[in-house]
């Protein structure tokens, strides 16, 4: 069983994602992230950096204590490690899957992360900031649609972390002031997944652990997921 701390984001979906495709079984426990729960002793001795997802495996390869993880991509990479599934086992095709994994984690989620922040949730629209973050939402999306001109998936023809790291990111594509007719190689491998069962299961989540997943997000909870320092909540 692994225990999966989970709030229903872009990040918390690729978690759930993998652990539908393979089967895994699993425990959601909810980060409430509005509400400060990522401030919680017990949740930051798995999660140091008060970001959710995080998992807890009680049944590692090695047979010994619990496995902690934190950062989705490290969650990715050891879930793969552990099943053997979703990544390639050749030099090569591990090379690929790891550096597509690394792009979302370094330039798509973080930009496109910036992208709903200064467009969705930010006091006040601020021209400079927004169109920054959504020219460089465009330009991210040109990449991923270039890269899947030639290939099924984003790691070549098989489904793979790479691809459940990219995709949750896209969901938002409206909110983030882009158009998938605009990246057709995109839209086409967008619905591939889309339509998968295992991407289905992961999202109907969503709803069950958030009742108001899709609402706006309250004062209140803003304050706490966008006033943090180094002390903490501000």
């Amino acid at each position: 069983m692994i225990d999966l701390h989970y709030w229903p984001t872009p990040n918390g979906h690729k978690v759930t994602l993998f652990l539908e495709e393979a089967g895994l079984p699993y425990a959601i426990k909810p980060v409430n992230i509005g509400a400060g729960d990522q401030f919680r002793p017990d949740f930051l001795a798995i999660a140091p950096n008060n970001r959710m997802p995080a998992i807890v495996d009680h049944a590692p390869v090695d047979g010994g204590e619990p496995v902690a993880m934190f950062e989705s991509g490290a969650i990715l990479l050891y879930l793969a490690e552990k099943t053997g599934r979703f990544i390639a086992q050749d030099l090569r095709g591990r090379a690929e899957v790891l550096q597509w994994l690394f792009w979302q984690m370094g330039g798509l989620g973080p930009m496109l992360g910036q992208n709903h922040h200064f467009s969705q949730y930010a006091p006040e629209k601020i021209p400079y900031a927004v169109d920054r973050y959504v020219k460089e939402t465009n330009r991210l999306y040109g990449v991923l649609d270039r890269r899947l001109a030639d290939r099924e998936f984003v790691a070549g023809a098989d489904y793979s972390i790479a691809d459940m790291a990219a995709y949750p990111w896209i969901v938002p594509y409206e909110k983030q002031g882009q158009t998938l007719s605009d990246f057709p190689h995109l839209a086409r491998w967008f619905t591939a997944i889309a339509e998968r069962p295992g991407t289905k299961a992961a999202y109907a989540r969503a709803p069950e652990v958030n009742p108001d997943h899709g609402k706006t997000m309250s004062e209140d909870a803003k304050r706490v997921m966008f006033g943090q320092t180094a002390k903490g909540r501000a």
